[in-house]
């Protein structure tokens, strides 16, 4: 029996092309040429394959050598997979990128580092600060996708990074490179490609000044993983979360310090956070958070003055509506002379806390430097508040009391509900902020005691 021909015939206007285009050439319509036989019927090109019959060893991830890095992409990347890392000019995606790409490179595996933004003597020039140069790092500085494509499938590279995706065009798609038709484009050929030969491609994108990723939000759909990499350009700290990630958790968080030599892991956060504390100072409260899945011992800080002008309320690293919540409540159930002053509130450090358990804490350390009474070095507080003055509990808790006491804390001034915590650790339960107050300010009255 013949093999019947296959044409390919635009949806719209019916005219027929010999081979695929993404643009009708008739009446100019995108994504409407699809396949068919002489006779008018759809080709057959879909493959059913037996659920089970599935090599699932394919989807195991192969470590990129960073170990932050590895940490929030659950152990790697996996073959066929396109990671995007998105973050702000300057903060560091490039580096990171390229510290991944050196690492990979190490072990003998294959690299392509896609330029589109530098020439290679800059991209060497920056390898060459980052570490040493395997001869399998390959760079290419060329901005056609359909070139980068053709060469993936020529060298079957095990990593391939763009830097940048905004970068990029393709002659099918009409439109400077960076345009909307563009980057979908670029993307799915990127895509394909990645899936076709098993290759693990990260693609760099910018993002704009409001925190957005330039380009449509499509992309994130499009690809498997999408990193952010968030942090104060003008400090050292910068953060690696997943927003989306087909092959693990979204939950962990990756810390890294900038110095000469790029993007340093950040193990030990606790002690990088509290190295500079000034421990018994009015005002300042240790607090254990969660970010992702690990703790962190932070110093929040509080400051009570009165006003010049007028009230103010000023906040850094934590959210303004945690202040406004914390200082009502502690005046309506607790005798600290909130008032009209002017209230400041920072995490030291540079991290950001969303963190619902430090309320406590920051309710301890308003009232710390109204009083000008230090709470005592040892002692870490955390604990929600609700309106009415109670002290709720937290989830991880015994995660935060373990990681209290490996940094040296003794005492910890925590919700009634929470569990014990390691051998050596006293546990202050309360159930109200009152209470709390009261056991670092006996003084301290609540106006609802009965």
């Amino acid at each position: 029996m013949a093999r019947e021909r296959v044409t390919h015939r635009c949806s719209d206007c019916g005219s027929t092309a010999a081979q695929w285009t993404g643009r009708c050439a008739s009446c100019g319509a995108w994504g409407t040429v699809e396949a068919a036989t002489a006779a008018g019927r759809p080709a057959v090109t879909a493959n059913a394959r037996p659920l089970a019959e599935i090599d699932t060893d394919a989807s195991i991830p192969s470590p990129l050598g960073v170990e932050e890095l590895d940490r929030v992409l659950a152990g790697g990347v996996v073959p066929g997979s396109v990671t995007l890392l998105a973050g702000e000019p300057g903060i560091g995606k490039s580096t990171l990128a390229l510290q991944a790409a050196l690492s990979v490179a190490s072990s003998g595996a294959t690299v392509i580092y896609v330029s589109g933004e530098e020439a290679p003597e800059q991209v060497a020039a920056r390898a060459r600060r980052l570490g040493e140069i395997a001869p399998s790092l390959l760079v290419v500085d060329d901005t056609d996708v359909d070139g980068i494509a053709g060469l993936i499938g020529q060298l079957t590279p095990q990593v391939v990074v763009v830097d940048s995706l905004q970068s990029l065009s393709t002659s099918a798609v009409d439109g400077a490179a960076g345009a909307l038709a563009q980057l979908r484009a670029s993307a799915g050929v990127l895509v394909g490609t990645a899936k076709r030969f098993g290759v693990s491609v990260i693609l760099i994108g910018h993002v704009t000044k409001d925190g957005a990723m330039a380009g449509p939000r499509v992309l994130e759909h499009v690809v498997d993983t999408v990193l952010s990499i968030e942090g104060d350009r003008s400090g050292s700290l910068r953060f690696c979360r997943a927003l989306k990630h087909r092959f693990g958790p979204t939950a962990e968080v990756g810390l890294f310090e900038m110095d000469g030599s790029g993007l340093v892991g950040v193990p030990d956060a606790s002690a990088r956070f509290l190295a500079d504390r000034r421990a018994g100072a009015p005002g300042s409260v240790a607090v254990p958070v969660i970010e992702g899945k690990r703790s962190l011992v932070v110093e929040l800080q509080a400051l009570v003055t009165a006003p010049t002008a007028g009230p103010t309320r000023s906040v850094r690293s934590i959210d303004s509506g945690r202040l406004d919540l914390v200082s009502a409540v502690l005046g309506a159930h607790t005798t600290v002379p909130i008032g009209p002053q002017s209230l400041f509130a920072s995490v030291a450090g540079g991290v950001s806390v969303h963190d619902p358990g430090a309320d406590l804490g920051l309710a301890i350390a308003l009232a710390s430097s109204i009083h000008d009474v230090g709470v005592p070095p040892e002692v870490v507080v955390f604990g929600e508040l609700g309106l009415s003055g109670e002290v709720r509990g937290v989830p991880a808790a015994t995660q935060r009391l373990h990681e209290a006491f490996r940094c040296g804390f003794r005492t910890a001034i925590v919700p009634a509900s929470t569990p014990d915590g390691p051998t050596g650790l006293r546990l202050i339960r309360v159930d109200s902020v009152s209470t709390a107050l009261r056991w670092f300010l006996p003084s301290m009255a609540a106006r609802s005691d009965g």
